[in-house]
């Protein structure tokens, strides 16, 4: 048995690559001030189809349940958080700057970079109309990926505004009920033929060269914000989000090599929590896959070094003093000490094997001479350096 097409199992090496990026993620929204919160994975098929269409559903793990409820496994978070802040906005003081790493699912074809589950570091803040808000987000995007030991070499910030194509494209008489077919044909002109992306925007109007003319609009006032994180950034009007929901400051994070999808995307989506809450607050926020960082980590050589942090391995020299090791050997776990040992009898070679395929710091070895003298005898595995020490005093050494 396989698991189903794009999924993953996380064996102890895999899961300890995306412990190490949650880990950096969680540190650096702490940083930030955000509040983690999480939501359930399975939703009603409205709450997506609300704020996307009908045309969504051919992405989602959606089917009727045992209740004749029509529900969805989630594809993204957005829509559950607007959900919940319309619910309980009262209760907290504005602006709410919120962080979830929730598991999404999408019914997509695979590639590199994108599989049909993954892990997103979300970020959003609600109830903030200034653009310090979005120069926020922006940051906490940067310094997570910083995080990794990424630089302004490795990826790129590029930063759009909805607003200004929308003013572009009334100004070429386009309707608002039209422009959602051209930001749809924008937001993939880089991964289809020139003429494809121009045939679309033909459907909808004949000025397609004035559509491509991009707008030129000032964002200087989001980069004085950024400061020295400015560097990152570059203002690229080709980026308008595919989301019909978005309404301001847009952005995606690439690689600067260009070899993967966006890293992260993200953008203000002020109407959004009307829609699905019936509350109306400004909102903005971002998502971060874990399936393309870990592409690019790997790439640029800065997955973690595997450490599984065992600080000892108890040999038992005579199987007459087993029950005495492993009382040490809980005493040695309630202080904090993390150690193994060999469940059944084995030879002491085999046991100083083990200990060292473990990646223990430290071997315990408990035998007659010592035990009756109070000790045990403390091997460093990497040095081969070995002293006797007192029984009351290995949890010390050893930390």
């Amino acid at each position: 048995m396989q698991p189903l097409p794009g999924f993953r199992d996380f064996y102890p090496e895999t899961l300890a690559v995306r412990r190490h990026i949650f880990a950096k993620w969680r540190e650096i929204a702490r940083r930030y001030g955000f509040r983690e919160y999480d939501g359930p994975p399975l939703e009603p098929l409205e709450l997506f189809t609300l704020k996307s269409g009908d045309e969504i559903v051919h992405q989602l793990f959606n089917f009727v349940d045992k209740g004749e409820r029509a529900v969805s496994l989630r594809p993204e978070m957005t829509p559950t958080l607007a959900r919940m802040a319309g619910a309980r906005h009262r209760d907290y003081k504005k602006p709410l700057k919120w962080f979830a790493i929730p598991q999404l699912f999408r019914y997509e074809k695979q590639q590199r970079g994108r599989l049909r589950e993954h892990f997103q570091f979300n970020a959003d803040i609600i109830g903030e109309t200034d653009v310090a808000a979005d120069a926020e987000l922006i940051a906490l995007a940067i310094d997570s990926l910083r995080a990794f030991g990424l630089t302004k070499d490795d990826f790129v910030v590029r930063v759009s505004d909805r607003c200004a194509w929308q003013r572009h494209l009334t100004s070429l008489g386009i309707p608002d009920d039209k422009q959602g077919a051209v930001f749809q044909a924008i937001d993939k002109m880089e991964r289809e033929p020139a003429e494809k992306t121009r045939e679309k925007i033909a459907a909808v109007t004949p000025n397609v060269d004035e559509v491509l003319a991009f707008p030129k609009e000032d964002l200087g006032e989001l980069f004085a914000k950024l400061g020295d994180l400015a560097a990152f950034c570059e203002v690229d009007f080709k980026i308008v989000r595919g989301l019909a929901y978005y309404t301001g400051i847009v952005w995606e994070i690439h690689d600067r090599k260009g070899e993967l999808r966006a890293i992260a995307g993200g953008g203000r989506y002020d109407n959004l929590l009307k829609l699905v809450g019936g509350v109306d607050l400004p909102a903005l926020g971002f998502g971060m896959g874990d399936v393309v960082l870990g592409e690019l980590l790997k790439d640029r050589g800065l997955l973690p070094k595997l450490d599984w942090g065992l600080d000892a391995s108890v040999v038992i020299a005579d199987e007459s003093l087993r029950s005495a090791a492993l009382k040490l050997i809980h005493d040695l776990r309630d202080a904090g000490v993390s150690v193994d040992y060999s469940l059944t009898p084995a030879k002491v070679g085999k046991q100083f094997q083990n200990a060292s395929a473990s990646g223990a710091k430290f071997a315990v070895v408990v035998g007659p001479e010592e035990w009756a003298a109070g000790e045990v005898t403390l091997k460093n595995l990497a040095t081969g350096e070995q002293t006797r020490v007192k029984r009351d005093e290995v949890a010390k050494r050893i930390s």
